[in-house]
């Protein structure tokens, strides 16, 4: 948009326009001492007999037949701030074009989640193993217990802690309160397909550790997957002997992180990311019993379903080969 003060700013197209109607001056003599078409001028003098405004006119199409309706885009926003979905998982579920929802969420100014950029000042360096089972990530999100009605996130601070003191069968702290403890989610996902497998404990310790590895690799087997290394941080329960026994007895090899370096780790931390988003605090839970018997029904649509841009926007189970049940 022209600055104010410009030619034939709103301003100085009513005083063409009325050094034509009034003083009787020529077009075409009008523009040349502005410096314009004489179309130009003509266009100003009418609109000024017309009595219209000498503001820009919108170039918005009188119709627009493909354009997105409004209730579509509503609905786009509504999922976005619900579900935090990125544009793929959101046009599977609109049945709408990647680009499309992208469009959308850029001009409501929601192409970007306010945690999603943390700047390391490191490059990115990403890397995929080249078959399932070649390496898995295994990792603990440590969620806090949902007091009986509703934790505080979506009934409010207030009636959050009144639900905290009023469950029962719990132990108290020092100030009366109830301890509500913990739940640990046990993580371990595939590097190359991102399939996931997860169980909830309410602890972390090496038994309970080494015991989700056992199962999640029977588990991966009965699916075509070998598994052959495994990932993980520096936590007590994967430096423990138990966890290296249990790794050779698995002829598994065994890999950790460096210290402080979570980014190598990422994929994990980022299905942590998702199960927070998706299932942990999706949605309102009565109890911490109703939020954990959600789990298997989140991790099957994780899995089976659920586009993933890193499997060319398709669930995570598209990448294992000739799986029984695969596809419901």
């Amino acid at each position: 948009m022209s600055h104010p003060n410009a030619v034939l700013t709103p301003r100085h197209r009513l005083k063409v326009a009325r050094l034509v109607v009034d003083d009787g001056w020529p077009i075409s003599e009008i523009a040349a001492r502005f410096q314009v078409s004489w179309p130009t001028v003509k266009r100003w003098v009418d609109r000024c007999l017309a009595g219209e405004s000498m503001q820009d006119r919108s170039s918005r199409p009188r119709r627009s037949p493909t354009k997105t309706p409004q209730t579509v885009t509503k609905r786009c926003v509504s999922l976005r701030l619900r579900l935090r979905e990125g544009p793929v998982q959101l046009a599977a579920r609109l049945n709408l074009a990647p680009s499309t929802v992208r469009r959308i969420l850029r001009s409501a100014r929601m192409n970007r989640l306010a945690y999603v950029d943390r700047a390391t000042g490191e490059p990115i360096r990403r890397y995929e193993h080249d078959h399932p089972g070649s390496l898995v990530h295994v990792d603990v999100k440590k969620l806090g217990n949902i007091p009986d009605g509703g934790g505080w996130r979506y009934v409010g601070r207030r009636q959050g802690e009144k639900h905290r003191a009023a469950t029962q069968g719990k132990s108290r702290n020092a100030y009366g309160g109830p301890k509500l403890g913990y739940a640990f989610v046990h993580t371990v996902i595939d590097d190359h397909s991102r399939v996931a497998y997860a169980e909830i404990h309410d602890d972390e310790i090496a038994e309970t550790a080494t015991a989700v590895l056992v199962r999640a690799v029977e588990w991966f087997n009965t699916r075509g997957v070998t598994v052959e290394r495994v990932l993980s941080d520096n936590g007590g329960a994967y430096r423990s002997h138990l966890w290296r026994d249990t790794c050779a007895e698995l002829g598994i090899s065994h890999k950790r992180t460096r210290p402080y370096r979570t980014q190598t780790n990422g994929k994990v931390e980022r299905f942590h990311r998702t199960l927070v988003d998706g299932w942990a605090y999706a949605r309102y839970y009565a109890s911490e019993a109703e939020r954990r018997s959600e789990l298997a029904g989140w991790l099957h649509y994780y899995n089976h379903h659920r586009p993933h841009t890193a499997c060319g926007s398709l669930p995570p189970f598209s990448r294992l080969i000739n799986v029984s049940g695969q596809y419901t």
